[in-house]
């Protein structure tokens, strides 16, 4: 549903849209999110406007809304979540020439521009990619962001070779079932962690040894890696050292920050600080080790989901959907993910 009122300024009418959306008025752990209205997104120059089919939910979601990243993203409040959306595009901005209205496109929107839980966006056109043709809206909109993570860390940090051995933590997981396909594509021996429920699961995209971590100790099994993608806890995260031979690489998604994170974000002096100290720790285990430790935060990238599209289309990588929801449904999609049993992604069907 969609809600138009005039606003009559000093010399002429314009049109004033509100859409739907779920939003966050302040920080809150484990708050639900509230169906509101929002005023439609501004158009700007580079922007193409997307009228939002489907949205997909992710941890980031919830940390968001608890306030986690709120020194390192500091939103204006109220808040429409949402960082993936797959949808159509109904207008472009003045300088953009590579989409045009009617294109089916799909995105992980740019970190400061997030809010796919709603009817409409306007994204950066260069955060935008055409969507894979042999997938539904639900589909792409799992998409984008676990498979721009994937890349990141396996193509652009891990810079992963064929013949190379890398091990993925939470295989099952959004970016864990992603992951597993885009190194096997590569040529990579993968390894990775999952409960018993999701071994058949991680085998069936590609995956060479299995550690089924309620039975054995992975750090204890694996040996000899050059490369290790983290997306779990401090314990999982030092355990890998002893997974990785000298030279390896730790890639971890879940923390802690480093200080070249921070320097390549931008962020004052104290915030460096801060981010040198909580990575302290595992830094200087890594160094006496041989092996390199960095964190990633995925960034928006139209270029890389191109890339992605055509492995999509070539059937080398293929979407995991554990449940769809209703709009209306959100905060239960939100819940669902939150309770960490997930098998890949949890989607929204937004129209």
């Amino acid at each position: 549903m969609i809600l138009a009122c005039r606003i009559v300024g000093s010399s002429q009418k314009r049109k004033f849209v509100l859409t739907k959306a779920f939003l966050i008025d302040r920080y809150k752990k484990g708050g639900a999110l509230r169906l509101g209205q929002s005023p439609e997104p501004q158009l700007r120059e580079n922007d193409v406007m997307v009228e939002i089919h489907a949205a997909s939910v992710n941890p980031l979601d919830a940390k968001i809304r608890d306030g986690e990243f709120k020194l390192i993203l500091p939103y204006r409040l109220p808040l429409v979540l949402g960082n993936d959306v797959a949808g159509v595009v109904v207008r472009v901005g003045a300088n953009v020439r590579q989409f045009k209205p009617g294109d089916a496109v799909y995105a992980r929107p740019g970190k400061d521009r997030i809010g796919t839980f709603a009817e409409y966006i306007a994204i950066d056109a260069a955060d935008i990619a055409l969507k894979p043709a042999n997938l539904s809206m639900e589909e792409a909109a799992s998409i984008p962001l676990v498979a721009l993570t994937a890349w990141q860390a396996l193509v652009e940090r891990a810079k992963l070779q064929k013949g190379q051995r890398v091990l993925i933590h939470g295989g099952s997981g959004g970016v864990g079932t992603i992951a597993i396909q885009l190194a096997k594509h590569l040529g990579a021996h993968v390894a990775t962690t999952v409960s018993t429920a999701n071994i058949d699961l991680v085998k069936s995209l590609g995956a060479d040894v299995v550690v089924d971590y309620k039975k054995d100790d992975f750090e204890k099994v694996l040996k000899g890696y050059d490369v290790v993608l983290n997306s779990l806890g401090k314990d999982t995260l030092e355990k890998s050292l002893a997974v990785l031979k000298p030279g390896g690489k730790l890639i971890s998604i879940s923390g802690p920050p480093d200080p070249d994170f921070a320097r390549e974000n931008g962020f004052g002096w104290l915030l460096q600080q801060v981010m040198r100290f909580l990575s302290l720790g595992i830094r200087r285990k890594s160094k006496r080790r041989g092996i390199g430790y960095s964190f990633l935060f995925m960034t928006a990238n139209g270029a890389q989901l191109g890339k992605i599209t055509s492995l999509i289309e070539a059937g080398a990588i293929r979407p995991v959907i554990d449940r769809a929801f209703p709009f209306d449904k959100t905060n239960e999609a939100l819940d669902y993910v939150e309770a960490g049993r997930a098998k890949g992604k949890v989607v929204i069907a937004v129209k």
